[in-house]
């Protein structure tokens, strides 16, 4: 997948440390990367964080390990709930993080808060999905 601008590397909320972490910052990015991963077959995982969210900061690594470790079958993405507003409204982010796990753009899943285990067990059961859809 070519990573679009707005990926280069730039200081992110929570500190992305991994290349598997593709930050949103305009609404043509998130509908490249929802078609982007709807063409590849791959579930997104989206994560709405705000830049002063002590509990965003703190997940941070776990999510970016999870990217690593899912990156063949999920699209990781960060998107900054107060920078994209409008995007964050319309998807009823009210607290930060929330994860929503889309397929083909339709949600299949939803976690909100920074509960590391349900994380991994949400993101597990999006990639075993997409093991299924491929038989």
């Amino acid at each position: 997948m070519t990573v679009s601008e707005g990926d280069g590397g730039e200081s992110h909320p929570g500190e992305v440390s991994s290349k598997n972490v593709h930050h949103v910052t305009s609404m043509q990015i998130w509908e490249t990367m929802l078609a982007q991963a709807s063409t590849d077959g791959k579930i997104v995982v989206a994560n709405f964080v705000a830049s002063w969210s002590l509990p965003c900061k703190e997940i941070m690594p776990s999510y970016c390990h999870l990217a690593d470790t899912y990156s063949s079958s999920l699209l990781f993405l960060t998107v900054d709930a107060d920078q994209l507003a409008e995007l964050s409204t319309s998807w009823s982010v009210n607290a930060t993080p929330t994860f929503y796990f889309l397929k083909e753009g339709n949600q299949v899943e939803k976690l909100v808060g920074a509960d590391k285990v349900e994380l991994k067990k949400k993101t597990a059961f999006a990639a075993d999905l997409v093991t299924k859809s491929c038989k």
